[in-house]
């Protein structure tokens, strides 16, 4: 079921390490990752820094954009959990800079509280740190 849920689009937790050899370049020079996620040939990277989403576009692949938001520009998320025939979790983002929501599925594998909760922790981090409160 891993493939062909990977074929509609879910993500599910990847190696960190996978996610450093394939993407370190990206990555501040003290950042750290989190957690990583993985839809077929798309990346989800929460880091201590900001959330990195990672999109590889066409057919061949060779198009990729990559999208870095800070946590202190996240203003909204919502999780939508996996149902009994939905097979999948949904995670919407708004940030500042778009009207438009990242969203992005993943399958009943990945626990959708424990990435809400990351992502919960990481804008918390970010507000405490720019008022001061490190």
């Amino acid at each position: 079921m891993g493939f062909l849920q990977g074929l509609m689009g879910n993500a599910n937790t990847t190696s960190i390490e996978e996610v450093k050899k394939e993407w370190g370049s990206l990555l501040a020079k003290d950042e750290v990752i989190g957690a990583a996620y993985k839809l077929i040939r798309d990346y989800i990277i929460f880091t201590d820094k900001r959330l990195i989403v990672i999109d590889i576009q066409g057919f061949t692949g060779t198009k990729i954009e990559v999208k870095s938001i800070p946590y202190a520009h996240i203003i909204a998320f919502s999780v939508t959990t996996a149902g009994v025939l939905d097979f999948n979790a949904e995670l919407s983002i708004w940030f500042s800079a778009s009207k438009d929501p990242i969203e992005k599925k993943f399958n009943k594998n990945v626990n959708i509280y424990e990435v809400q909760g990351i992502l919960a922790d990481a804008i918390a981090a970010s507000t405490n740190k720019n008022n001061g409160n490190s």
